[in-house]
């Protein structure tokens, strides 16, 4: 099973910024325990991360071909971005929406998610290992195929 996992604007920048809130782990540890997870699940995966809406959905409609599902945390453009709702929409594949704060106890118009509305499961509130929960998901989807 393959599996791309997209982060969006700014999460290249975890460990640096808003540490109360992110924490002190880098995106490159984000990205070695993703690897990592995903070796003992058996499952194929490609990283990618852009700070750039059109980079991200140019990236989903390549989930059209090349995935079986998709893990996002689109950012910011969770809350703004209906290109990335649509692009969702039109690949069709399974995909999970990971954040690792719980955007409903943030500000108020992080509570809106337009991902979400497409997502067949979020997880959000649970730091890095949000991540390794949604892998565990489609370890589980393929295991139940």
């Amino acid at each position: 099973m393959r599996i791309l996992v997209i982060n969006g604007p700014n999460l290249n920048m975890v460990g640096i910024r808003e540490k109360s809130i992110y924490g002190e782990n880098t995106y490159e540890d984000l990205c070695r325990m993703i690897n990592e997870k995903a070796a003992q699940l058996g499952l194929e995966i490609e990283i990618y991360q852009s700070n750039h809406e059109g980079g991200i959905v140019d990236k989903i409609q390549s989930a059209y071909t090349d995935f079986d599902g998709i893990i996002i945390n689109a950012g910011a453009y969770t809350h703004t971005s209906i290109a990335i709702l649509d692009a969702l929409k039109a690949v069709s594949k399974p995909a999970v929406e990971v954040h690792i704060s719980d955007i409903t106890k943030r500000e108020e118009f992080r509570k809106l998610s337009y991902v979400g509305m497409y997502a067949e499961k979020t997880i959000m509130g649970k730091g890095f290992a949000g991540y390794t929960e949604a892998l565990e998901y489609f370890a589980e989807k393929k295991l139940n195929r």
